[in-house]
């Protein structure tokens, strides 16, 4: 089959995350922003995991619900047409998804389950065309050293944990906290450039 070339050589990219920008910066990928929710018509995406939902299904829900999302704000905005990316990154351990806390206590609780284990991070990626919404899914372990209850709270205090999936950032402070990775590096950050190139040259993109 042949893949058509996308109208442009720029993608949306449907994020606010800063680290998704440094990654595609890094990558030598173009893209300019579209912000759902800062401008109007706002559109919001309802990130509450469905029960019994599984943390892999969850991601992968979100990423191309948000790309379906970022199509929709697009075509009613009438800009000009894109291949649009988006992501989405939770970490789970034993079966339990750990979104971004929701105060300090909480990412103190989330940071404390974390310590001396091992836990998953998985990085949902879609790209939306005019016709249809692709997706891959990042996986990758991490381990935490132990932590002591001082290590936390000086952690908490710093505010990294409070925008990140599981309370904690790789390329941040909690670097030192981490005595194994395996997997996507760019993954655990938020845009696993592997697969996000992949489906992107799947759609046209010479990347």
């Amino acid at each position: 089959m042949t893949v058509m070339p996308p109208p442009s050589n720029i993608i949306y990219l449907a994020s606010k995350s800063p680290r998704r920008r440094e990654l595609l910066k890094q990558a030598g990928i173009q893209f300019e922003l579209l912000m759902m929710r800062e401008q109007q018509p706002r559109i919001d995406v309802d990130e509450t995991p469905l029960h019994d939902e599984s943390a892999h299904v969850y991601v992968q829900r979100m990423a191309t619900l948000k790309a379906a999302t970022a199509l929709k704000v697009m075509r009613e905005r009438r800009l000009p047409p894109r291949l649009i990316l988006t992501a989405d990154t939770t970490v789970t351990i034993e079966g339990n998804i750990l979104g971004k806390p929701l105060d300090r206590d909480d990412a103190v609780r989330m940071l404390k389950r974390l310590s001396g284990e091992s836990h998953q991070v998985l990085t949902a990626v879609a790209v939306a065309t005019e016709h249809e919404v692709q997706y891959a899914l990042s996986t990758s372990f991490v381990v935490f050293a132990p932590l002591t209850d001082d290590e936390i709270k000086r952690y908490v205090d710093s505010g990294e944990p409070m925008d990140k999936a599981g309370g904690y950032a790789v390329q941040g402070l909690a670097a030192k906290f981490i005595s194994k990775l395996s997997g996507s590096y760019s993954g655990v950050m938020g845009l696993p450039l592997y697969e996000t190139a992949t489906l992107l040259r799947q759609c046209g993109l010479p990347v």
